[in-house]
Order: C-alpha cells, then sequence, then structure tokens
C-alpha cells in the first residue's frame, strides 16, 4: 500500500515562555507545518504548553510527546485536557514508559486502561527497540520515534510495519523528533542537547549503544536552510517528521529556524 506524503511538525520544550509560544504558532501554520509538539519533563507540562499555542492556532493538530506514565497516569492526563479546554479532536497523546525497569511489559499493560480513561483520543507510544516499535504497530494509533539517525529509523519502521500486519491491522503513523539546529553554532546546540539524554537513564544507554553513532551526530545540525532540508529529506520512514527545534526559546530564533526548518 502506497503511503501518503510526509507532514512536518514543529517540536518544542515543554515551558516555552507564552509570549513566544502565539507567534511561533502562527509562523508554523503560515510555513505549512501540519502540527505543533512539546515535550513533558518534571519541571513543565506539555500540555500547558499546547494551550498556548491553541490560543494563537484553529487549524493545526497538537501533540505531546511524550509523557511519561511512571510520573503522570492516563486519569492524570486527562484532567490536564479538561483543565485546559485542549480540543480532544486535535490532539496527539504521545506516552512512555519512563524509567520503568519493564517497558514493554508497562506500555502492553496500561493500553485498556489508558483507553478508557482518553476515550476517542489518538494516542501514540514511545519506541525505540523492536519489540517496542512492534508492539505500537500492534497496538496503538501511532509510533513515536526518538533520538535516531535516518537509517535506524528506516529499520524501526520495519518493526512497527511488522507488529501491525501480525496484528491485522494497517500500519499506524510513524512519528518522528529529529533535533535540528541551524546555523554557526549548530553543532554545538546539537551536541549539547545529546549529551543529556546519553546517560538519562538505561533505555536511553542501550540505545545509543545500538545506534553506534558518534556523540553529537544524531539529528541535524547545518550551516543553513538549504543543508538542513537536505538532512531532514533523508528521514523519509517518518510519516510526520517532527523538527524538534533548537534555539534559544525567544520570537526571533525559533520563528527563523521554524522558517528554515518549513516543509518545502
Amino acid at each position: 500500500m502506497s503511503r501518503e506524503p510526509q507532514r512536518r511538525g514543529f517540536g518544542v520544550a515543554a515551558g516555552l515562555p507564552a509570549e513566544v509560544c502565539g507567534p511561533l504558532a502562527e509562523t508554523c501554520e503560515e510555513a505549512g507545518y501540519d502540527s505543533l509538539w512539546s515535550n513533558d519533563h518534571p519541571g513543565a507540562k506539555g500540555l500547558e504548553t499546547l494551550a498556548e499555542f491553541a490560543k494563537a492556532t484553529d487549524r493545526l493538530d497538537l501533540g505531546v510527546g511524550v509523557i511519561a506514565l511512571d510520573r503522570q497516569s492516563p486519569e492524570e492526563v486527562m484532567a490536564d485536557i479538561d483543565r485546559l479546554g485542549l480540543d480532544p479532536a486535535r490532539l496527539w497523546i504521545g506516552l512512555g514508559a519512563g524509567f520503568s525497569p519493564k517497558p514493554l511489559t508497562t506500555m502492553r499493560e496500561a493500553l485498556p486502561g489508558i483507553r478508557e480513561a482518553l476515550p476517542g483520543i489518538r494516542v501514540v507510544m514511545a519506541a525505540m527497540g523492536p519489540k517496542m516499535c512492534a508492539l505500537a504497530g500492534a497496538s496503538y494509533d501511532g509510533a513515536f520515534f526518538n533520538w535516531m539517525t535516518a537509517d535506524f529509523a528506516d529499520r524501526a519502521r520495519e518493526n512497527v510495519e511488522a507488529g501491525a500486519s501480525e496484528a491485522g491491522r494497517e500500519t499506524p503513523p510513524v512519528f518522528g523528533y529529529v533535533r535540528t539546529a541551524i546555523g554557526d553554532d549548530a553543532e554545538e546546540r546539537l551536541a549539547k542537547e545529546e549529551s543529556f539524554y546519553r546517560d538519562l537513564h538505561e533505555g536511553y544507554r542501550s540505545h545509543f549503544d545500538r545506534l553506534g553513532e558518534p556523540e553529537g551526530t544524531v539529528g541535524v545540525a547545518a550551516p543553513d536552510a538549504e543543508d538542513a532540508q537536505r538532512q531532514l529529506d533523508r528521514f523519509d520512514a517518518l510519516d510526520v517528521l517532527v523538527v524538534r527545534g533548537l534555539a534559544s526559546a525567544k520570537v526571533e530564533p525559533m520563528t527563523q529556524l521554524a522558517r528554515e526548518a518549513a516543509p518545502r
């Protein structure tokens, strides 16, 4: 079956100042993005950042990637959606196992409760290893990749497709963050971001070991927009490529990066 043309989203760190969220959302809508995304971390809730985006655009989908189930239950996620007045029809809720010692078991056993707590909401699963990718393909509304090279994403997509095939269903959409920095300090920004995750927990340590890539190279670090687009085009395994913007949390650098990395 032929795939639909790739779509592109733009992602930020949760807690982006409200005065940046509005202009960034407007820029992304004008530039042709399909969706806006925020991560979620102990210092800020991604859904609150999505609520700021929602004030400036009523067209783009809104996604959080991802909320760790060891920090927030599905019921708490739904309560936040209601509290913030987010339209469930626009949402993609990314969920992951967090620091769980048995992530595959966690995500498999959590699914019935997730469906009950988040009725009608599209739920994508954070997936990096083969078994997690297969589970996402078999049971969730999408797979969400993180910290992958283009070649690794190709192989990971095959695992999602295999899981879907074994379950007798069509392959759900595959999303993925691609960290992207553009400009003279691009390599430094990517290396700084990557170094934090490489030793965050055992799951990430194992993942980066499997990648086998030199530190500071997993993503896009480009001197200019043309080179950034060339590198982003390699990630054709993704149905929705989420440009995870590495720029100062201010209006001008963020909107400039969004325009330079926009779909062409």
